[in-house]
């Protein structure tokens, strides 16, 4: 059966306050037409988890300058001045985690286990709060799973069935947020008929694709 969806009618169905993964780095691999629809739609009060927030009027940027993201779980900030200056006048909370670290809660997020040991961060304010545990004489942190209520994925190729294949880097964190989020939209450069993606390419399979942006215009 067809995923295929009208951009706005996907959007429509992420109510304000909602958690979204949204895939991408500086906006490599970031779903655009969805983004700019957030914006259009005017959501608000949205927890992001991203890899960073881009540029300013780029991409995760635009949610930022439309003052629709109240918290934010990425693992940098520092190009986009004005995630800055929200966190520090409390507009927005962020909790920042090392990319790696972030890159593996997520996966946990999608595959159901129940946390990360890592040792990086030990010994630094990343470890505030966190337990520890003690394996062959090392210290590590325990780090809880990232799953968010929609996961937003950007691919290179899709098929109406939903099945996901992506190009070189732009892949990024978009098979793993797919895996974690409890509904999946999608948008894709292309969408072709169903076989036209071999098998051994389909690197997000369309059975937890829940929505594909259509292409429109």
């Amino acid at each position: 059966m067809s995923k295929v969806t009208a951009l706005a009618d996907a959007v429509a169905k992420i109510p304000d306050g909602a958690t979204l993964m949204i895939g991408g780095f500086m906006g490599v691999g970031s779903p655009h037409r969805v983004i700019d629809e957030l914006v259009r739609q005017g959501k608000r009060d949205l927890t992001i988890i991203a890899n960073d927030t881009a540029r300013k009027g780029v991409d995760i940027g635009k949610l930022i300058d439309a003052g629709a993201v109240k918290r934010l779980v990425a693992s940098h900030i520092g190009l986009n001045p004005e995630t800055q200056k929200q966190m520090i006048a409390g507009q927005i909370a962020v909790e920042l985690v090392p990319q790696g670290t972030l890159a593996e809660r997520i996966r946990a997020g999608g595959t159901g286990l129940g946390g990360v040991l890592t040792a990086t961060g030990v010994g630094t304010v990343v470890a505030d709060g966190k337990p520890t545990v003690e394996i062959d004489g090392a210290t590590f942190l325990v780090e809880k799973p990232l799953k968010a209520d929609f996961a937003l994925i950007a691919a290179w190729r899709a098929d109406y069935y939903g099945n996901l294949q992506y190009q070189l880097t732009a892949r990024n964190f978009n098979p793993a947020m797919a895996m974690a989020g409890a509904t999946v939209i999608a948008e894709a450069h292309e969408i072709v008929p169903v076989g036209m993606i071999p098998p051994d390419s389909v690197e997000t399979v369309g059975v937890i694709v829940d929505f594909l942006v259509a292409r429109e215009g």
